[in-house]
């Protein structure tokens, strides 16, 4: 049996739009599967707009989630809560956003690869349209993304939430490990273990981190696309990617070093150096520019060709040529890269300081 699960905060109708609502996309993505589920549950979490109604109006169940201060983590752990232990090991959930559009052999994929021995498998995220030229380079970096999965097989370091399914047993396991102290339990003292860390900034990347160290295999096929929203302006991108930095920095300390965590420290580790270059490389060619010292070399030269082939390559085959050769103009995109390094900068520092993180 295959149950989805769909916190939805909002997803209604948009007043003054005409577009269809995001959470009907979402059900009618999963009715249209080749393998459809044999249940679809909304969880309407702090909702204020028509989304209930309109997920009931598509024939699908609507819970009603009690006042949650915990957002998403806690929506799914109180139904969780309640309904894992009455599932066998077999049955699986998925967990999706509610603004997430699946390709149509997605469930039928994810089934093939639990199948196989995996116990979670995760979607390859694209961007959904809109957001203007914020929404566009967004897509182009989702573009790269699913192509970076792709090449390493499916091996992925998160579990998207916009879309995975797992087996109930791992998670059963994941309640269970908790309560042993095998893995980072949130729940106060006295209280019952829960499957999501309701203390986690990103629980879905503290979720995955908790499913490798109890040695479930893992992956994010390229077969299990789908869509998901794109932030829409800068300030709504930057809390997102604050959120998402910061989340991954406070898991990577909370694990600490491991051998499932090491890549995680790693990629940390290069993100900062990557900061560090930029700022170098820029401060360098404004002096060199101000000064009138600016020259051209044939190393530098080389360099830039090889970049703008790659950012080229990278794009094409999700998102046509205009993109690619978008990607390849470098100047387009480079804001966009240094904006994201801004805000990985800001998440460490608020990390490191211990400042309020919200979402």
């Amino acid at each position: 049996m295959l149950t989805v699960l769909i916190p939805a905060h909002k997803g209604g109708t948009i007043p003054g739009s005409t577009a269809k609502p995001q959470i009907l996309e979402t059900i009618e993505s999963l009715k249209g599967q080749t393998l459809p589920p044999d249940r679809i549950i909304v969880l309407a979490n702090n909702c204020h707009d028509d989304t209930p109604e309109i997920a009931r109006s598509a024939g699908v169940e609507v819970l009603m989630v009690p006042q949650n201060p915990h957002k998403k983590a806690g929506a799914l752990n109180w139904w969780l809560d309640d309904h894992l232990d009455d599932l066998s090991d077999e049955d699986l959930l998925m967990v999706m956003d509610a603004d997430s559009i699946l390709g149509d052999q997605f469930l039928e994929s994810a089934q093939k690869y639990i199948g196989r021995g995996y116990h979670a498998v995760g979607g390859v995220f694209l961007g959904k349209g809109g957001g203007g030229f914020v929404g566009m380079l967004q897509r182009n970096e989702y573009a790269r993304y699913a192509r970076d999965v792709e090449r390493r097989n499916g091996r992925t370091l998160v579990l998207t939430g916009t879309a995975t399914v797992f087996t109930a047993n791992c998670l059963k396991d994941v309640v269970a490990g908790r309560e042993l102290g095998l893995i980072p339990n949130s729940a106060g003292g006295g209280q019952k273990a829960q499957v999501y860390d309701t203390k986690a900034l990103t629980e879905d990347n503290e979720l995955t981190f908790a499913l490798l160290h109890l040695g479930y295999a893992i992956i994010a096929p390229p077969e299990c696309e789908l869509l998901t929203e794109v932030m829409g302006t800068w300030g709504d991108l930057a809390r997102q990617r604050e959120r998402w930095k910061r989340g991954a920095i406070e898991n990577n300390r909370h694990y600490g070093l491991t051998r499932y965590t090491w890549n995680y420290w790693r990629l940390q580790v290069w993100g900062q150096l990557g900061i560090a270059v930029t700022v170098i490389y820029l401060t360098t060619l404004g002096w060199a520019i101000v000064t009138g010292n600016l020259q051209l070399q044939l190393l530098w030269i080389a360099v830039t060709l090889i970049f703008s082939v790659e950012r080229f390559v990278t794009v094409v085959k999700r998102r046509g040529l205009k993109q690619a050769f978008v990607g390849a103009a470098i100047l387009i995109e480079m804001p966009y890269d240094v904006f994201l390094q801004a805000v990985q900068l800001k998440a460490i520092l608020s990390s490191a300081f211990h400042t309020k993180a919200s979402w």
